[in-house]
């Protein structure tokens, strides 16, 4: 554990919503996490779909989402059609399901380059908290409270943190993009 909990719990969960985001990135095969972003109005309040409606995956291309009552099946339909998920859902009056087709290469590419972007994203989160982090003990030197030594092995441990999360950032965007190709 590092000596600087406030700035690494900041990296931390910029890793955490990194691998949230990328769970949403479909990959060819059924994963009730693309689910997660789409919301439906329920009685007035946008609901996630997992708080209104039982998701299974009967198979590895289908996803089957049976609401707890059926008057929200319609509302279910229209979300998933409005999301940027890309897939029609079929409806057969009592469970909708969604049949995950074979990625083109094409569409690969595209979700690779979308997987690259929120991996450097994540990136100039965590870069920007070494800023703040470096900007904050800098402001701590000059107003005499720490030396100038100090200061330097604070300034190396920082980037060490910051190289540490960059390569998980790294590992995390590669495992995805290996997924995306090997299907």
């Amino acid at each position: 554990m590092s000596d600087y909990p406030e700035f690494e719990s900041k990296m931390k969960k910029t890793t955490e919503v990194l691998s949230q985001q990328l769970e949403a990135v479909r990959a060819g095969r059924a994963n009730a996490a693309v689910l997660n972003q789409i919301s439906v109005e329920y009685y007035g309040v946008p609901t996630p779909i997992q708080q209104v409606a039982s998701v299974s995956v009967p198979d590895p291309r289908t996803l089957m989402i049976q609401p707890w009552d059926a008057s929200i099946l319609k509302g279910i339909e229209k979300a998933i059609l409005a999301s940027e998920l890309g897939i029609n859902p079929q409806n057969d009056g009592r469970v909708i399901r969604l049949v995950f087709p074979q990625l083109t290469e094409e569409r690969r590419k595209e979700l690779a380059k979308q997987v690259k972007k929120y991996g450097e994203e994540a990136k100039v989160a965590v870069r920007n908290i070494r800023r703040d982090a470096i900007d904050k003990f800098k402001k701590q030197q000059k107003a005499s409270e720490i030396t100038e030594d100090d200061y330097k092995n604070i300034e190396k441990d920082i980037q060490k943190l910051t190289d540490d999360y960059i390569k998980e950032v790294d590992a995390i965007t590669d495992k995805k993009e290996k997924e995306l190709f090997e299907i």
